[in-house]
Formats: structure tokens, C-alpha cells, sequence
């Protein structure tokens, strides 16, 4: 889906077949699939905007673990005005390694909508979050990559 979406590998961008292929990966089980149609569906590309049903892409995406999705959920209730759910949010896909998560909560701690205490909690969950995905063979693997 992603390479009709943007057009890529010599293909023709075909955002309504992206969103179909998509469709069908979600159906399948692919949670990065359900954040994408999300997205689709919230910004009307490929399909007819229809913000409440790409919130409830992102949701069923976030219950599954999905990260991006989770903050994707935070951005729309800061929208809707509702800064703690937002908050909350950004709690949980931080812990789960999204730095841009970290980043909104910094903003949203400057802004007076985060506590200190909710930064501290967000900057040690995403470190954690971090190093538990750190060894020996990705640091390889990223150091082949660059050669």
C-alpha cells in the first residue's frame, strides 16, 4: 500500500488502490495497516474524510500496541480540547519509544497541560523503552547499513 500511496518502485501513485491494499492487510492483521487507513481516512486521501472513522482505525491500531497510532490519538484530543486525555495518551506511546511523543509532553509541560512529574515519567518510559530494543546485532547491522 505504501508504495502506491507514494508512488514509489516505478508505480504509479494510486491512493484509492493503497487504501485497498491496506484494507486488506488490516483484515489480515497488520496494525501499521489500521494506522495507515487512519490516517487515510482522517486527512480524506483516497477516501472520503471521515474523521471519526479514522480516530477508530487509530484506536483499534492503539490498542494493539501500535505507537504512532496512540499519538495519533493524542493529536486529536488536543483538538477536541481534551489536554489530560491527550496527555495520557502521550504516557503511553512515549513508554512505548515514540520521541515525538516525548516531545509533544515537553510542549504540553511547558504549555502548563503536563506535569513535571508526567515529563520525568515520559522521558524515563521512552529510555527504557529504547534500551530495551538496543544489542549487539542491530548496532552491527547499523553499522553495515552505513558503510
Amino acid at each position: 500500500g505504501q508504495k502506491y500511496f507514494f508512488g514509489s518502485l516505478r508505480l504509479q501513485k494510486d491512493v484509492r488502490r493503497a487504501v485497498e491494499l491496506w484494507t486488506e492487510a488490516a483484515e489480515l492483521g497488520s496494525i501499521q495497516a489500521l494506522c495507515n487507513l487512519g490516517i487515510a481516512y482522517h486527512h480524506g486521501e483516497g477516501v472520503q474524510q471521515d474523521t471519526v472513522k479514522g480516530v477508530e482505525f487509530f484506536e483499534r491500531a492503539a490498542m494493539q500496541g501500535h505507537a504512532q497510532s496512540r499519538h495519533n490519538l493524542a493529536n486529536w484530543e488536543v483538538q477536541k480540547g481534551n489536554n489530560d486525555r491527550a496527555v495520557r495518551h502521550l504516557l503511553i506511546s512515549a513508554k512505548m519509544g515514540d520521541d515525538n511523543s516525548v516531545d509533544n509532553i515537553k510542549r504540553a509541560f511547558e504549555a502548563g497541560f503536563a506535569t513535571k512529574d508526567q515529563y520525568a515519567k515520559a522521558l524515563k518510559g521512552y529510555q527504557d523503552a529504547v534500551e530495551e530494543t538496543k544489542s549487539h546485532d542491530r548496532d552491527e547491522a547499523k553499522a553495515y547499513r552505513s558503510v
